[in-house]
């Protein structure tokens, strides 16, 4: 399963393919590529606040579901 959740993740952080192959590295942008970077930066944020409330929302349903039965 937690392949499932790293390739979902790469996906959304649209990544996915971006890795160069047998040293095909591109040259490196200038400091002007700083506004593409913000963007990916906000969207894996924006990805992680949103797990992190998906696993807060998980975790305090298994305590209340555990409190429920004793």
């Amino acid at each position: 399963m937690s392949l499932y959740v790293l390739d979902a993740f790469i996906w959304i952080l649209g990544i996915r393919g971006h890795i160069p192959q047998s040293g095909a590295f591109a040259p490196v942008p200038g400091p002007s590529s700083f506004g593409a970077s913000a963007g990916k930066l906000m969207r894996a944020l924006a990805v992680f606040a949103v797990m992190v409330a998906f696993l807060s929302l998980l975790l305090w349903l298994g305590v209340s579901l555990a409190i429920k039965l004793l």
